[in-house]
């Protein structure tokens, strides 16, 4: 798993405003739990979903990177974080919701890690909690025939290169041009791996855990889109 401490710097600026998945996630909560008072959100990178989710909700964030945390507690100083693996973190409390998105769970590059999460999550869940993540079934394949892509966010480039490293597992080659003064420009690079499964044998993991396993299509209002990302919400 990268650690994303080079991108927690910039993360924001790339990843723009998330009102947008915060809101869809808020909407997923509330169906699935509505009396829901708690949420953890693993990988929780800077915080931008468990900003608009405390206006609700008493949340709590995990992050492997503390470059991450450390923009996340800035902007949420109020706010509990913990420096633990998504994987195996323990925490002395449960929770009416747990999250993880934005593709985090493809960070882990072993199944047998996404079937510990799970388990994990379980763990740490109230009666009658809800696990709710999203995966990536094939991690943007679309993209990895194609060239290196260049994106401009605030001052600064964003160079992104995908390529197949081996079965079902692909690298994020990030190359960030930071703009110092005078037109000058500082490079930082990071390599990010991720993995994707079946989502038959997510869904086979998942339902000796929980009573419950729905499915959502993201791009299920769009039929011209190739169905390549679900949410998967999980009731205890």
């Amino acid at each position: 798993m990268s650690n994303y401490d080079i991108l927690s710097k910039f993360y924001d600026g790339i990843m723009g405003d998330r009102t947008k998945k915060a809101r869809l996630l808020a909407r997923y909560i509330k169906e699935a739990n509505p009396k829901a008072k708690s949420v953890l959100e693993l990988a929780c990178g800077t915080g931008a979903v468990l900003k608009f989710l405390s206006k609700t909700y008493a949340v709590t964030g995990i992050d492997l990177s503390a470059g991450m945390l450390r923009v996340a507690k800035k902007e949420m100083p109020h706010v509990k974080f913990y420096h633990q693996n998504m994987v195996n973190f323990k925490i002395p409390k449960k929770f009416d919701v747990i999250l993880c998105v934005f593709d985090s769970m493809n960070h882990l590059l072993k199944f047998s890690d996404w079937e510990r999460l799970f388990l994990n999550a379980h763990r740490h869940l109230n009666n009658n909690g809800v696990f709710i993540f999203d995966i990536n079934i094939e991690k943007d394949l679309g993209h990895i025939s194609q060239p290196s892509w260049v994106y401009e966010f605030d001052t600064n480039f964003l160079i992104i290169k995908i390529s197949d490293v081996r079965k079902n597992t692909y690298k994020w080659n990030m190359k960030i041009f930071e703009r110092k003064k005078n037109n000058q420009y500082v490079l930082h690079e990071e390599n990010i791996l991720e993995s994707s499964f079946e989502l038959d044998k997510t869904i086979r993991a998942l339902k000796p855990l929980f009573k419950s396993v729905k499915v959502i299509d993201a791009n299920r209002n769009d039929p011209k889109r190739k169905s390549d990302r679900f949410y998967l919400v999980c009731k205890k």
